[in-house]
């Protein structure tokens, strides 16, 4: 396990996903000289987006930390990112044989029809089960649990991403892709579920989204411009307390700058990498059709939707607001800081479900990660235990650490709960929903596929 986690590690996504996408055209009978384009053009285009939102990062964060300081607030629980976490859920036992348990799993489960998500094409994601899973051994102290919970959340994870996939694919434009990880698929159920409410109140009629935004305000709604603007408030609100000062104005036009950049290059480099599926989708589709009508979608890292343009807007609008509710809300302990610009790896299910409606999506993002951050309040002590000892460091200013894309989870925490009691009742009524709800889906896959469609095209 560790040498496999070494060689994950060391050729990172761009480099695994290609390989896949190779094996798999291979798989589909594509030429070779296709399969090595296909190849490419995931690993160019996957490359980009790193390149991207690692340049943009450094940029935007210390705005974003000084936005975080000048609240003057200190609560004890610090999110620390979903970097560290990852850090600590490869460092435990628990975590490192779930490496090799999910690869196979997820593997048989595709095979078996199970799923028609291929999963192991984003393995970097299964930290999301292990730091749940090792939490539950940690409790419990039985490997067997914290496995088993680990197995039961990656169902759960698939399902939902099965359900999502045509949405997203549509939405994203990339044919037959969606996303698998736990921590950014979740959101989808909320939206998916509260998607009517918003149509009934009429909120499916407000024209604001970024194609809309562009109709009415020419140039001024371009999404170049639109990021310029965005951007430049970040850096305002950042820069509040040094407002007059010639070093702030640098700094909010950087990020303004930067910003737009983001805007305007990622729609070209995603047509890149979305260049890479278009020969082994349209071959699986000629090769299936002689043996059946199974329809299926391969696994891409959710970094492919990050900059686009409703998905990063409604993103950095959040960031002052989770900030805000951080402050406000009634038994919250948790100040989100590093996961904040995370926030639009977070609500790429949102998106894709309200149909890039930016006002439907930022009122589902307020109160889905606002549950999400009582979660964080309420698992922090135990995900602290476990990170100290794997050495991860606890800021000066914090009592408790915790990640707020990794552990804000509504949904999969019920999961976790239930796991924690090692009640065989609440174990095994955790496990009978999800059989419950697999079923349901299975036998009215199609009926659910175009409601969902069908509430999105409702939106103006």
């Amino acid at each position: 396990m560790d040498i496999l986690k070494e060689i994950i590690d060391s050729l990172g996504a761009a480099v695994v996903v290609p390989i896949v996408i190779f094996i798999i055209a291979k798989v589909f009978k594509v030429t070779t000289k296709k399969s090595f384009l296909a190849a490419m053009y995931a690993g160019v285009g996957l490359a980009g987006f790193m390149l991207l939102i690692n340049a943009f990062t450094p940029i935007i964060s210390p705005v974003i930390q000084r936005m975080v300081n000048n609240t003057g607030v200190n609560l004890p629980v610090f999110d620390v990112g979903w970097q560290a976490t990852s850090l600590v859920a490869y460092s435990t036992d628990a975590g490192m044989l779930y490496l090799g348990i999910g690869i196979v799993l997820q593997t048989v489960l595709f095979l078996i029809k199970w799923t028609d998500v291929f999963q192991p094409s984003d393995l970097w994601n299964n930290y999301s089960y292990m730091v749940w899973g090792a939490m539950v051994t940690t409790v419990t102290g039985s490997f067997t649990l914290g496995i088993t919970c680990m197995i039961l959340m990656n169902l759960y994870s698939l399902l939902i991403s099965e359900l999502l996939a045509k949405r997203w694919s549509k939405y994203y434009n990339y044919p037959n892709c969606t996303i698998i990880a736990m921590h950014n698929v979740e959101p989808s159920i909320f939206a998916i579920v509260i998607e009517p409410i918003y149509n009934f109140f009429g909120l499916n009629k407000i024209k604001l989204n970024p194609q809309t935004v562009q109709e009415k305000f020419g140039f001024l709604g371009e999404p170049m411009t639109l990021g310029l603007v965005l951007g430049m408030l970040i850096g305002i609100i950042g820069n509040m307390d040094r407002i007059t000062t010639i070093m702030a104005w640098g700094e909010i036009f950087k990020v303004g700058i930067s910003t737009s950049a983001v805007m305007a290059i990622f729609p070209k480099v995603a047509a890149v990498f979305s260049q890479a599926f278009a020969a082994i989708t349209e071959a699986a589709r000629k090769m299936m059709s002689k043996q059946t009508d199974r329809e299926w979608y391969i696994a891409v890292n959710d970094a492919c939707g990050y900059g686009e343009p409703a998905t990063l807007t409604c993103g950095l609008i959040l960031i002052p607001i989770m900030v805000f509710i951080a402050v406000i809300l009634p038994g919250n302990q948790t100040l989100p800081v590093v996961d904040l610009l995370a926030i639009p790896y977070m609500v790429q299910g949102l998106v894709a479900v309200h149909n890039g409606n930016i006002v439907k999506i930022v009122i589902s993002g307020v109160i889905w990660f606002s549950l999400g951050l009582l979660v964080c309040t309420a698992t922090a002590p135990l995900f602290t235990s476990i990170a100290t000892t794997v050495g991860v460091a606890i800021p000066a200013t914090a009592m408790l650490i915790t990640s707020f894309n990794i552990l804000g989870k509504p949904l999969m925490s019920l999961v976790f709960f239930a796991f924690i009691t090692g009640s065989p009742l609440w174990i095994g009524l955790a496990v009978v929903i999800y059989f419950a709800g697999f079923a349901f889906y299975k036998l009215n896959k199609q009926k659910i596929t175009d409601y969902i469609d069908v509430q999105a095209a409702k939106n103006a």
